[in-house]
């Protein structure tokens, strides 16, 4: 195991399954202390030990983003345990069954209950522990976003997503870009930096397992971006090839 994120600590949301789990196992594989945050306690804990199974130091913390109680404990619990947090990853979201429709026929409800995981989650997590990321020598927060966040790409005329007009979801990620611009901007005298990335179509539960990229190849650029040296940038939106179009 490498031992150059030794040290270091690390929280992932939504880090019992999918894109947040590989990201867990990438750091921790590296040396690094993962807390994987789960909303059931039961699938964190069976995450947590398998990663543990792979000499990985991983601890289970019960976080739902939606839950402000969840947020402030787990604050709480990283304060007494370590001081500190090193990495944050905002990995946690929702694609609801109810946004496969026409822009103009999604229901507002669905475009609520996306923004309150995908957007609201985001910012309430990341200010509840922000002041733990300042205690870090080098702090770095990654927002998993989409390149269905991408304004660009989305109003190009031959746009690789022109069937994948999903209102609430695609919106929810351009607004989770816009939080990573002003958050680095904020943070640009300290020794955080605040990027987001796009993982690419993987094969996950939110799209049926329809994705043709491995979570090995989706956590690439989570893991890049958590692991910057002290000259990396800030406030941008990146995959594993670069720089991704706002």
């Amino acid at each position: 195991m490498s031992e150059d994120l030794k040290g270091k600590v690390a929280l992932i949301t939504g880090a019992n399954k999918g894109i947040g789990y590989e990201i867990a196992r990438q750091l921790g594989s590296r040396g690094a202390t993962v807390l994987v945050g789960a909303r059931d306690i039961g699938r964190g804990e069976e995450a947590a030990n398998k990663l543990r199974l792979n000499q990985i130091d991983a601890r289970t913390i019960q976080l739902d983003v939606i839950d402000q109680k969840t947020i402030d404990s787990t604050a709480e619990q990283i304060e007494s345990e370590f001081g500190k947090l090193d990495i944050l990853v905002n990995n946690a979201g929702i694609l609801s069954d109810g946004d496969h429709l026409a822009p103009s026929q999604v229901d507002i409800e669905t475009l609520r209950h996306t923004y309150e995981t995908n957007v609201f989650g985001v910012f309430a997590v990341t200010k509840t522990l922000l002041p733990l990321l300042k205690k870090s020598k080098a702090g770095r927060i990654v927002n998993l976003s989409s390149g269905l966040g991408s304004l660009t790409l989305h109003s190009a005329p031959n746009s690789e997503f022109a069937d994948s007009k999903y209102l609430a979801y695609n919106s929810s990620k351009t607004a989770v870009n816009a939080i990573t611009v002003l958050l680095a901007a904020e943070l640009k005298d300290t020794a955080i930096k605040v990027n987001a990335a796009n993982p690419g179509y993987t094969a996950t539960d939110i799209n049926q397992y329809q994705g043709h990229r491995t979570v090995e190849q989706g956590a690439i650029a989570a893991v890049r971006l958590a692991t910057l040296p002290d000259d990396g940038s800030s406030g941008g939106f990146f995959d594993e090839n670069g720089v991704v179009p706002w």
